[in-house]
């Protein structure tokens, strides 16, 4: 490759991604019963939701400047461009990290080339983006190629999701006490999207059986060409379901392929157990 492509792990990547495509990976860190973990290396998804499921609440925090540097400066020395592809800044503060990092590296190797790009995304919205810029760097892409790539998919990228108890929302403020009580007792379920890098509600939905179907109508309202798109499902500790609506989908819109993976910690530590989010293209690039 020449071109290094780095990501963060709230991209949701499978681990066999990172080797597959020559990825490098900085974590961000959860926050559990007094212990710090480094998501995606010292905690997996499930422990964080079976903490959850027993009453425990998680925190996270971003990705450090430092850890960034060292990446970026590790390349740089190198004479090798990086493409940073990172976490929506509307939801963490690891894109600024990066940001910190690189105007230190700035100062040092002054004609380095570290380009950041902010998805605007999360979970393998984002995941997907630096999936296929991750290929083409692969396949010796150049970087204005790589960029031009990158920018497009951040462009067109949606997310549809839902979450199992609105309780985990409330926690992360997303929704308040009396939202979150009231939908419980009517089996209310939101499904939500993201608008601009931030979640933004969508509808709410009543019994877990309709959601499934809506989230496929609201993907073919907004979505189109599916048959030449990989399309992507996340899943909060509920792989029966995620690959029900896999099915769903290839039954109704025939992509090429689909990938189905957890939920991250980071991301689940707020969404909790029971999510279940779609991702894909309102636009397909020529």
């Amino acid at each position: 490759m020449n071109v290094q492509v780095v990501i963060d792990s709230a991209a949701d990547l499978p681990k066999k991604y990172y080797e597959e495509l020559s990825l490098e990976m900085v974590p961000l860190a959860v926050h559990l019963n007094g212990e710090e973990y480094l998501d995606n290396i010292t905690i997996d998804p499930k422990t964080v939701y079976d903490a959850m499921r027993e009453g425990a609440t998680p925190k996270t925090s971003q990705g450090s400047p430092e850890a960034f540097y060292e990446v970026f400066k590790k390349h740089s020395e190198q004479n090798k461009p990086v493409i940073y592809i990172g976490f929506s800044s509307e939801l963490s503060g690891t894109y600024q990290s990066a940001v910190i990092a690189k105007q230190q590296l700035d100062e040092e190797f002054p004609d380095n080339e570290v380009y950041l790009i902010d998805t605007r995304a999360a979970s393998m919205g984002y995941g997907l983006i630096a999936y296929h810029v991750a290929k083409a760097a692969k396949d010796g892409a150049t970087v204005q190629d790589l960029l031009d790539l990158a920018n497009f998919y951040v462009k067109h990228m949606e997310h549809i999701f839902t979450v199992d108890k609105l309780e985990y929302l409330q926690r992360g403020g997303r929704v308040s006490k009396t939202q979150a009580f009231v939908g419980g007792l009517l089996n209310i379920k939101p499904l939500l999207h993201v608008e601009d890098g931030k979640l933004v509600p969508l509808e709410k939905i009543r019994g877990s059986k309709r959601v499934l179907n809506r989230m496929i109508e609201l993907a073919k309202e907004r979505g189109q060409d599916f048959e030449n798109q990989t399309l992507a499902i996340t899943h909060g500790d509920d792989l029966e379901t995620a690959e029900k609506l896999a099915d769903l989908l290839r039954q109704e819109v025939n992509p090429i392929d689909i990938i189905i993976t957890d939920v991250g910690a980071v991301i689940g530590a707020h969404s909790g157990p029971g999510t279940i989010a779609l991702f894909f293209l309102n636009e397909t690039r020529n």
